[in-house]
């Protein structure tokens, strides 16, 4: 190595800004002096939208900071998407602690919206601080007095405040200038001090270095029903009372006094379209059918129409059109699935060949999950000659159902169809109607089940059906409740569907089912019942979680208030959904200690209190259950040996619990589950 090399360098002439653009970047860059970190919720980055529901508390928490000593305030800022931020409304961060800051806004419209944020450091709370600190040391000056005059005098300046602001500024200014000229420094200090010049100079005061959060973070408000709903699902074809005739729509309006008599809130319809004739299923899924079998109304499509027609045999558009207004009357709401998949016999076929599989030999490609094969569907495909074509059809399907006073959709297997399509179709709905509502019936992956909530869609099945054990429940509630998904994935706890028949439902006799019940409609806010369950109805085909007999290929008839059925239970449970606002928050869940693992012992609880409920379930269908438990009086800020009133909300009983720790018993031929209110 040379000796040069060896020798310091003469450092380079400072650098000038070359251009206008460089030197404002310089001064944008230095004027944004608060950091804002660590800023939640935010799905992505901010690609996709943090969901809510009206009304629904969003609480955003970022580290913010700045260098030095000086005080710092933030301010949340949000409002519609498509409104200028300029205009958007504040609301003031609180100081949590370790530089970590929170504030909780909520909405009262559905539709799009946005949030940032906004940080600055504030002079008049430094100096504030400061004079403290100074005029309890006895060194209090005219120096800083003077500093407060003009900290007065910047924020008229600013321009900033509400109406009257300015004003109320310029009168503090002469009242601090008679003083000053008085000589007066008491008087100035305290009323710097006073309450009074302390709220307006919080909310008039100049924000010096004002930095903002460099994006806008979406936000995706629904109405209530997208957040809290139960589910009741029914094939309007077996609602006639008599196997041998086809139901109809009038029958199902028969039925409406008896199914809101369970409090159920939604009413959902399996497809309700013309249902094909080539390779259609016979009964228990065979390929023989005989003549009068009605087919799977999975098998979309016949002469009659296809996805905007009605199938014959259940009414017209009228009769469609009666129902929808007699449901609202009964306080049920209509939910019809989208299902994309097409018979053989589907209109579209023969209009739109480019929209699916042809094989090499030109025949039609069935739909297959191998080893399964549904020889009567077929198919749509997404791009080649499909796009964008299909895209529009599919989306015009929903808005024509909207028209029909539809507003609730569940889609049948979307985790097989693309996500920009879904994206791109919901955001389209949504122009019209941002109320819409999209149930992704996905039992796949977990990751792919988190992409379907932040492509769009508002509710999603879950693992809920197989989770069966204490550990298993708690760990999973945690994860949708605490971690990120719960900031877009809103799961739907169906106990059971036509398509799955639980095997812990098909040992558990009654008891298993009001387990179930009390799990799903207490735990989630979301849930779903499909009918039969009430009946408990569980007769397997051997060795599957599938029903026998499966109304999916057959009418069935029921006698819907027989012997051993549980809808009183189902009515408590939703009376208490809509009666204790507890119950409307899925994420007021906490897991409380319950020294038996074959209880599962919880809470749901308001933040105030008001609304307090704990629930015990006995997971085991066969035995009874019980021991210690803890009742959460630290909660209510007493003791462990404190007093609390209680009333059990099964049996209407008063109860006083003196002590955390208690005793309780549950036997599950008698009741397998407890809930209990706490008042302070």
């Amino acid at each position: 190595m040379a000796d040069a090399d060896l020798q310091p360098k003469k450092p380079k002439k400072a650098l000038k800004a070359k251009n206008a653009e460089g030197e404002a970047l310089l001064f944008a860059l230095a004027e944004n002096r608060v950091a804002i970190e660590g800023v939640e919720p935010e799905v992505d980055g901010g690609r996709f939208a943090v969901k809510r529901a009206t009304g629904e508390p969003l609480t955003v928490s970022a580290d913010i900071f700045c260098d030095g000593h000086d005080k710092i305030d933030a301010a949340l800022i949000y409002g519609p998407a498509d409104v200028d931020p300029s205009k958007w409304t504040e609301a003031r961060f609180e100081f949590v602690t370790n530089d970590r800051w929170q504030a909780t806004i909520r909405f009262e419209t559905p539709g799009p919206y946005r949030y940032s944020i906004i940080a600055w450091r504030d002079l008049y709370a430094t100096w504030r601080d400061e004079a403290k600190k100074k005029r309890d040391a006895g060194k209090l000056t005219d120096l800083e007095l003077t500093e407060a005059r003009d900290l007065v005098k910047k924020a008229a300046e600013s321009g900033r405040g509400a109406k009257g602001d300015q004003r109320a500024l310029a009168k503090l200014f002469e009242r601090l200038e008679k003083h000053a000229a008085r000589g007066d420094q008491d008087g100035q200090y305290q009323l710097m001090q006073s309450d009074e010049v302390t709220q307006l100079l919080t909310q008039a005061g100049a924000r010096t270095n004002l930095s903002r959060y460099p994006g806008a973070i979406p936000v995706w408000v629904d109405r209530e029903r997208a957040a809290f709903s139960a589910w009741y699902e029914i094939f309007p074809r077996s609602q006639s009372g008599d196997a041998n005739r086809h139901g109809t729509f009038d029958d199902v309006i028969a039925r409406l006094p008896d199914i809101a008599e369970m409090g159920f809130d939604v009413l959902y319809f399996p497809p309700i379209h013309p249902i094909g004739k080539t390779n259609r299923k016979g009964k228990n899924n065979t390929l023989t059918p005989a003549p009068d079998d009605p087919g799977s109304p999975y098998a979309i499509g016949s002469p009659e129409g296809g996805h905007d027609a009605i199938h014959p045999e259940l009414g017209s558009f009228q009769d469609f059109a009666r129902l929808i207004a007699e449901s609202k009357k009964h306080g049920l709401e209509v939910a019809i699935d989208f299902a994309i998949q097409c018979s053989p016999d589907h209109p579209w076929i023969r209009q739109h060949p480019e929209w699916f599989d042809w094989r090499p030999d030109g025949t039609i490609k069935f739909a297959e999950n191998p080893p399964k094969k549904y020889e009567d569907i077929v198919n749509v495909h997404f791009y080649r000659g499909a796009l964008p074509s299909i895209w529009y059809e599919l989306r015009d399907i929903v808005l024509f159902w909207l028209d029909k006073g539809v507003r609730i959709f569940r889609v049948d297997n979307p985790h097989t169809k693309p996500f920009p399509f879904w994206e791109w179709m919901i955001a389209e709905v949504r122009k019209v109607d941002p109320g819409v509502i999209f149930l992704a019936e996905a039992f796949t992956r977990p990751k792919v089940m988190k992409r379907l909530g932040k492509v769009g869609y508002n509710q999603s099945y879950s693992y809920f059906t197989w989770r069966n054990a204490k550990g298993e429940l708690t760990e999973y509630l945690t994860e949708l409740t605490t971690e990120e998904c719960a900031e877009y994935m809103r799961p739907n706890f169906f106990v059971n569907t036509p398509d799955i028949n639980p095997l812990y439902l098909q040992t558990a006799g009654r008891p298993g089912f009001r387990t179930r019940l009390a799990l799903a409609a207490s735990l989630a806010g979301n849930y779903g019942v499909y009918s039969g369950f009430e009946l408990c109805e569980f007769l397997p085909v051997p060795g599957k979680e599938e029903y026998l007999n499966s109304e999916k290929y057959e009418i069935r008839a029921f006698d819907w208030h027989g012997e051993g059925n549980i809808r009183d239970d189902i009515a408590f449970f939703n009376r208490l959904r809509n009666e204790e606002a507890a119950m409307r928050d899925f994420r007021s869940l906490a897991f409380l200690n319950f020294w038996n693992d074959q209880i599962l012992y919880y809470a749901k609880r308001t933040k105030d209190l008001s609304s307090y409920l704990l629930f015990m379930v006995n997971l085991d269908p066969h035995h009874d259950q019980g021991g210690n438990f803890e009742v959460p009086l630290w909660e209510f800020g007493l003791p462990d040996d404190g007093t609390i009133q209680a009333t059990d909300l099964v049996s209407g009983n008063a109860l006083t619990w003196t002590g955390k720790v208690q005793h309780w018993w549950l036997n599950p031929q008698d009741c397998p589950y407890a809930v209990f209110k706490l008042t302070r």
